[in-house]
């Protein structure tokens, strides 16, 4: 007997939440508190404004923009455009104005609804916005008196004021296109990355299975995770299907305020970069006894490896299991995870076995592919010590970039995606670097990577960046920049040695620079184009190259 073929299409599990758990919270801080509304006023409200867009005249398939930060208005976008055909287009507020006027244009958005407290940031492309009809502006506390010159504007609340509280979400196509998201453009322009309605139904059912980021209705989710990056990773999708209490900081990213939210809230679960998570870390280290985080369970970390000594203190201080996660904006972006245990025979291995597993990438998630390849496209061995690219394959993978192909960035049905590393015998995946990022000296390459970890373990350290400096004789040699934890003092000897008791003596950093600040990139990771660049721009030299311009 043959089954229902049903489309996959996301507005089958929005609803959902609002259905099982029409009470729950969805909390949104503000500049004083916080401001609280139910799953189903969202629903209701994101319905609204689904009916305020079509008779915008929106239609399936059409761009909104969004310039927001995580609160439940982003939420309603998300589930508003997902459920009447548009695509949800999500500006990543930290761009430069010239990468934002780029993908505004690339993309064709005819709407964009912003926070009033971005308007200044959105502003300034106000002549050079032609696509877009009309700019839709959300007010949080304190700005609601806000003024703007760009077209057509209107607040949020008269916009959706009157319309009904039901839209009868359209039939389309599974795999009509859902979200757009553009990635950092590190070389070049930015590029799209279209998701699709199928491809976001089943990374949000793999998203919440128990192996992988183990979500619940029964959760508290703090979503740390931009909105405009890489779709949250997924989270609000999952939250909205399973109708699990969330928090959102909004524009409030300071790690007083994140504590403050963990406490206050009862946060079971969140996920963000390792610079979120260090700097919680250190407020909390810094305040004894002053913050009750006990409800908190486990935390996903992304966007760059986690370093161990980061993921050992969450668990040994705190009781909360680090899961590490890896992906990218072409893979939804879930595409491995590692948690303490991943498997039966993991049950009787011990704590440094265990947390050894989640210093790795991870596993494959159900129904996805990845292998490491030569040069050749050659798959290479699984022995955890051949080192080769990273590709990807999967019904939630970008198969090409929103009208911008680059069939170099493919191969035979795979994304490249740029990383390098090693897959050992219990096929967990080991990132080594970005391809980039990697140090080729005298023919041989460095992991910043694994550097950058081995450096963050000694007791002092709050942040390391590794990165390469050309040099004439060795081609490139690896320099270390150090932020130091608050009234700790370490010297560049001390850094070495330690060094030297896992590295060989070629591996070694040639300078460990202290500075005070690592550039981050828009989604929260060390900018090491930029760290590059200020280098050169100093005109830095390697230790052995000043010596011999001084003689």
């Amino acid at each position: 007997m043959a089954m229902q073929h049903t489309p996959l299409l996301m507005h089958t599990i929005l609803d959902r939440g609002a259905k099982v758990a029409p009470n729950e919270e969805i909390v949104t801080a503000t500049e004083n508190g916080v401001r609280r509304q139910t799953y189903l006023e969202t629903r209701n409200r994101a319905h609204q404004l689904a009916h305020a867009l079509k008779d915008a005249g929106i239609q399936v398939g059409d761009r909104v923009g969004t310039f927001m930060w995580n609160g439940s208005r982003h939420l309603e976008a998300y589930h508003a455009c997902a459920g009447m055909g548009a695509v949800l287009h999500t500006l990543n507020i930290r761009l430069s104005d010239k990468d934002l006027e780029y993908i505004i244009d690339h993309a064709q958005d005819r709407i964009i609804i912003v926070d009033a407290d971005a308007l200044p940031l959105l502003e300034v492309l106000k002549d050079r916005m032609p696509s877009v009809e009309r700019v839709v502006v959300a007010t949080e506390e304190g700005f609601e008196g806000w003024q703007t010159d760009l077209p057509n504007p209107v607040d949020y609340e008269d916009f959706i004021a009157g319309k009904p509280t039901d839209f009868d979400w359209p039939s389309i196509d599974e795999n009509s296109p859902l979200g757009l998201c553009y990635t950092s453009g590190t070389t070049g322009h930015p590029k799209g990355v279209e998701y699709e309605h199928r491809s976001q139904y089943l990374h949000t059912m793999a998203q919440c299975m128990t192996d992988s980021m183990n979500l619940s209705a029964t959760d508290a989710l703090l979503g740390i995770v931009p909105m405009f990056h890489a779709m949250g990773w997924g989270l609000p999708w999952s939250a909205l299907m399973l109708g699990c209490k969330q928090v959102m900081p909004h524009r409030f990213m300071d790690p007083k305020r994140l504590l403050e939210l963990i406490e206050s809230e009862g946060v079971t679960v969140s996920a963000g970069v390792p610079t979120i998570w260090q700097g919680i870390k250190g407020l909390y280290e810094g305040s004894p006894g002053k913050y009750d985080l006990s409800n908190l369970s486990r935390l996903t970390c992304g966007g760059s490896a986690p370093p161990p000594s980061l993921i050992r203190w969450y668990w040994d201080e705190l009781g909360v299991e680090m899961i590490q996660g890896w992906g990218m904006t072409e893979t939804s972006p879930l595409a491995t995870l590692s948690r303490r245990v991943m498997k039966r025979s993991q049950l009787s291995i011990n704590e440094d076995q265990q947390f050894a597993n989640v210093a790795k990438a991870g596993q494959l998630m159900p129904g996805i592919e990845l292998e490491i390849f030569d040069e050749e496209f050659n798959p290479l061995p699984h022995d955890g010590e051949t080192v080769g690219e990273i590709l990807i394959r999967g019904p939630w993978i970008c198969s090409e970039y929103y009208n911008n192909p680059q069939p170099e960035k493919f191969h035979d049905g795979w994304l490249i995606t740029g990383d390098v590393g090693k897959i050992d015998p219990e096929e967990y995946l080991i990132i080594s670097d970005r391809s980039k990022d990697l140090v080729k000296s005298g023919g041989e390459w460095i992991s910043s990577v694994d550097l950058e970890n081995h450096i963050v373990a000694l007791d002092g350290i709050a942040q390391a960046c590794v990165v390469a400096h050309p040099h004439p004789k060795w081609d490139e040699r690896p320099v270390a920049l150090v932020i130091l934890e608050p009234g700790k003092e370490v010297s560049a000897e001390t850094v070495l040695t330690h060094c030297a008791t896992a590295f060989a003596k070629w591996q070694l950093p040639d300078d460990v620079l202290f500075v005070d600040s690592i550039p981050l990139t828009s989604t929260g990771k060390m900018d090491k184009k930029i760290v590059r660049a200020d280098l050169d721009a100093k005109g830095y030299q390697l230790p052995d190259l000043r010596s011999e311009s001084a003689g």
